[in-house]
């Protein structure tokens, strides 16, 4: 099978539309408001040109569904790809101070239930709205750790493969993986002073324990959150090879 408009946009072009437009992002796709209960969220859809090779659900760091996640969303659209920034906040709620995106991770990793029910509610509304299937579950910092919660639980089906950008590793009290979970792709950087080397082997580990199949990427001198563009923390060389990484795996599994 062919993929004319993958191969004719190089990852170099990809990039380059993302780190050159971080402060003038003019949004592709479209923002889908969603019920979940009755609780209202706010998604992104953006997608192919013609007919799609497969979906990537995006899952947003602490700071809520922003133009980060929605740019992410259009440079995979212009790979072939439909994506769904998933909202996990509510509609509105982009907490800008610290303590109020502290509360909006806690009230999650608290509730681990609510977490997996709101990810697996944007998977439903990408598949609701045409995103084409099979999916890869993608996040990052907080969003990478709510990945690995949603390949754990095993709870959605036509899920191809998972991926976490400088996300947090550690798994719960009472969860494990199962040798039946999709690849994982594990970007860290080798200079996170947020979640450790440490954290990486253990996680490495269980998922070789398990019979996962899984590929972790470390970064050297990449800091936490080395994908962000607008970031003082942002490593473009980081960023260029965990995308790459990512082309990867979505090229062996959608």
């Amino acid at each position: 099978m062919t993929h004319p408009l993958h191969a004719t946009l190089p990852l170099a072009v990809t990039l380059g539309l993302a780190t050159s437009s971080a402060f003038a992002f003019e949004p592709a796709g479209q923002d889908v408001t969603y019920d979940v209960g009755d609780e209202a969220f706010e998604g992104y859809l953006a997608t192919a040109e013609g007919e799609a090779r497969g979906t990537v659900l995006v899952i947003h760091d602490w700071d809520g569904l922003d133009d980060y996640e929605r740019e992410r969303a259009d440079m995979l659209a212009a790979q072939g790809y439909d994506a769904f920034a998933v909202d996990l906040y509510g509609q509105g709620n982009r907490p800008a101070e610290i303590e109020a995106r502290k509360a909006e991770t806690a009230r999650l990793y608290e509730d681990r239930e609510r977490m997996r029910r709101l990810t697996l509610a944007g998977l439903a509304e990408a598949r609701e709205q045409g995103a084409a299937r099979p999916t890869v579950v993608m996040g990052y910092c907080f969003g990478g750790a709510v990945v690995l919660e949603f390949a754990r639980s095993g709870e959605a089906e036509d899920v191809a493969g998972y991926a976490t950008f400088h996300g947090g590793l550690a798994t719960p009290e009472g969860q494990s993986y199962d040798g039946d979970t999709a690849p994982i792709l594990i970007a860290h950087g080798g200079a996170d002073q947020s979640i450790s080397l440490d954290d990486v082997a253990t996680l490495g580990e269980e998922l070789e324990d398990a019979g996962v199949t899984y590929e972790i990427q470390v970064y050297s001198g990449a800091p936490h959150a080395f994908t962000v563009f607008t970031e003082d923390r942002y490593q473009q060389r980081a960023d260029e090879k965990s995308w790459a990484a990512f082309q990867n795996l979505l090229d062996e599994v959608l």
